[in-house]
């Protein structure tokens, strides 16, 4: 079996739909971070780029760019009361079971298990889109959601990309 080249695959897609050329992060290293306590002690919340809102809110633009904007949900907010649009991946499977995506139940069956401490309150959807403007995430946006994530008392926080 061939390996999905995925890099490639998102270029040409983008292209297709009049992108400029993507400049795609590359880290020669990242930063280990362990985790101070067990897990089974820790609070956990969590981030979906996939498109996803609660049906009440404004539905995010399908064909964003540049799409900077980040719900906070409340973490007890029932899986069926949610809404993908986002045209760059099929959803049909996460439009059947949102954990595909989203995998809110998941987390509370592990807090429920003890496997975790805690879901924190508040989980995230947001930067969903294809964002060109990486200095506003990296300088603005990223550390403003970490100042939420430290009132929240997050220890770990799960991003789930789309």
């Amino acid at each position: 079996m061939e390996p999905v080249r995925y890099v490639d695959l998102l270029n040409r897609r983008y292209a297709a739909q009049g992108f400029p050329p993507y400049r795609w992060t590359v880290n020669t290293s990242a930063p280990f971070t362990p985790l101070r306590k067990p897990l089974r002690d820790c609070r956990v919340s969590m981030l979906t780029s996939g498109g996803v809102s609660r049906c009440a809110s404004a539905p995010w633009n399908p064909d964003a760019k540049n799409d900077l904007r980040l719900d906070q949900i409340a973490s007890d907010a029932p899986t069926s009361d949610f809404q993908i649009h986002d045209s760059y991946y099929d959803h049909r499977d996460a439009d059947r079971d949102l954990n595909c995506i989203f995998p809110l139940d998941r987390l509370r069956e592990l807090a429920e298990e003890g496997a975790i401490g805690a879901v924190a309150e508040r989980i995230w959807s947001g930067f969903m889109g294809r964002i060109y403007v990486r200095s506003a995430v990296e300088n603005e946006s990223a550390p403003a959601l970490a100042r939420e994530l430290e009132r929240d008392e997050v220890d770990l926080f799960v991003l789930v990309p789309s």
